[in-house]
C-alpha cells in the first residue's frame, strides 16, 4: 500500500497542487517562486526520503507570506492524509542535526494533537528571498494542518541560511523516523487505542 496524497487549495491568494509519497527516495519538482524556499523544500523531500511535488502560484508581489504559509498548510493535510489510520507507525521521531556552525533539534509526535514550539532566532529580516519570520509561520502551519506536535530549538549557530537549512533537514529526519512501520505494532502505539 502506498502511503501517498495529492492536496489542492485554491484561493485568492495562493493556487497549490501538491503531491507525496512517504515512502518514495526523496525525489522533488518544486516551484514555489521564492528560490531558497524551494531549496528547502528539497532537502526535505532529500533527507526525509519523501517523493514531493509542489506547484505554487502565490501573490508575491504582496510578500512571501501567503505562499510560505499555504505551503505549509497544504504540506501538513498531505501528511495526515498519507499516514492515514497511523496503524504501525512508530508515532515518535527526533534529529539532533549539525550543519556547519548550527546545531538543531527537532522532535515530533504524530498523536493527533497539534502543537508548535519554536525555539529559534535568526539575525537577518532575509535569506534569499525568503522572509526568516516566515519559517516559523510555515512549521506552525505544517504543525497544525497535520495534527503534529512538533519542537523545534536552535541549540547553537550564527550563518542564518545555515541555520534554516538545518531545520529543514532535522525536521525531515524527525518526520520520517516518526512515520516509519514497525512490525511490533499492531495497531497504534497508543495507550488510548487510538490517536
Amino acid at each position: 500500500m502506498n502511503r501517498e496524497a495529492s492536496v489542492k487549495r485554491d484561493t485568492k491568494e495562493t493556487q497549490i497542487e501538491l503531491d507525496l509519497l512517504i515512502d518514495g527516495v526523496g525525489k522533488s519538482n518544486i516551484d514555489t517562486g521564492i528560490g531558497f524556499f524551494d531549496h528547502m523544500l528539497e532537502g526535505l523531500s532529500k533527507h526525509g526520503f519523501f517523493d514531493l511535488n509542489i506547484k505554487v502560484n502565490g501573490d508575491l508581489h504582496v510578500d512571501g507570506h501567503h505562499t510560505v504559509e499555504d505551503t505549509g498548510i497544504v504540506l501538513g493535510q498531505a501528511i495526515k492524509e498519507a499516514i492515514g489510520d497511523k496503524k504501525g507507525i512508530k508515532r515518535f521521531g527526533s534529529c539532533i542535526l549539525p550543519m556547519d556552525d548550527a546545531l538543531v533539534m527537532c522532535a515530533i509526535d504524530l498523536g493527533g494533537r497539534p502543537y508548535l514550539a519554536f525555539d529559534c532566532t535568526f539575525t537577518t529580516e532575509t535569506v534569499g528571498y525568503l522572509d526568516t519570520e516566515l519559517v516559523r509561520e510555515f512549521f506552525y502551519a505544517v504543525s497544525y494542518s497535520a495534527g503534529m506536535n512538533l519542537h523545534i530549538k536552535m541549540l547553537s549557530g550564527f550563518n542564518n541560511h545555515h541555520m534554516i537549512e538545518a531545520i529543514f533537514k532535522a525536521f525531515a529526519k524527525a518526520l520520517d523516523m516518526a512515520v516509519d512501520m514497525d512490525s511490533r505494532i499492531t495497531d497504534v502505539l497508543s495507550t488510548k487505542g487510538s490517536l
